[in-house]
């Protein structure tokens, strides 16, 4: 990501419906994780460092990893301290010292022939049986220009991902497809920029006039985390998320 795509997403990540909405999601699927005191978390390919400062607390050791220089500039600026600048295919941490791991949308913004690397190198500081959290965009037929304006290069099905996260070494908790309410919606724009309407990412500030569109896309997917909060999962949706823990 270019340093202008950093400074909207500094700007969206607190009140945006989609950023706001995925962190509930990620607090109700992770609640017993989150719970428990003296726990290490790696954020691998953190941005400009909002998921460190939202989930820092006394009981907490939040760390941070990112590649670009522009969002450790950001980081930094949150007073954060640990955080390194590299890639999530070589983690510059010890093997074995995280209990949780946190990668939102990281792992497909790499080419399809590093994610094994990305994902074993999680597997690799991780403590056993710690946990790791993923978030990845889903179905490679959705795949529009809001993907390469993000620099999303791939999309998984959740048998893929099940499968790839089995065989390097993770045993799957829970997941889900998520972000299913707004799909109708989701899939119409795609469409749409295919005929070169609304062409770019879909994650921009509303108009003035529309900010209740805001509030309602983010109860949208609040009620997602209550109905994932229950154990029930979604056939299908935008997004694919995944709880996994290290043999």
């Amino acid at each position: 990501m270019d340093t202008e795509s950093f400074e909207l997403l500094y700007r969206l990540e607190p009140t945006h419906w989609w950023f706001a909405g995925m962190r509930r999601i990620t607090d109700e699927v992770l609640r017993r994780e989150l719970n428990k005191s003296g726990i290490r978390i790696l954020d691998a390919g953190c941005g400009t460092g909002f998921n460190l400062d939202y989930y820092r607390s006394s009981s907490k050791m939040l760390f941070g990893l990112d590649l670009a220089a522009a969002a450790m500039d950001y980081v930094r600026g949150r007073n954060i301290k640990n955080a390194a600048q590299g890639s999530v295919t070589a983690i510059p941490y010890r093997t074995g010292i995280f209990d949780l791991v946190f990668s939102f949308e990281v792992v497909t913004q790499l080419r399809y022939e590093f994610h094994d690397d990305a994902l074993r190198e999680m597997h690799r500081v991780l403590k056993p049986g710690g946990s790791l959290f993923i978030r990845v965009p889903a179905f490679m037929w959705l795949r529009s220009s809001h993907d390469e304006a993000i620099w999303a290069f791939y999309r998984y099905t959740r048998r893929e991902l099940e499968e790839k996260l089995s065989t390097l070494g993770y045993r799957i908790e829970w997941i889900s497809y998520a972000n299913g309410a707004l799909f109708p919606v989701a899939l119409l724009r795609r469409l749409l920029k295919r005929f070169g309407i609304a062409k770019g990412s879909d994650v921009r500030p509303f108009p003035r006039g529309l900010q209740w569109t805001n509030r309602a896309f983010r109860r949208v997917l609040e009620s997602e985390a209550k109905w994932f909060q229950l154990g029930y999962r979604l056939p299908f949706g935008l997004s694919l998320i995944c709880h996994a823990k290290k043999n």
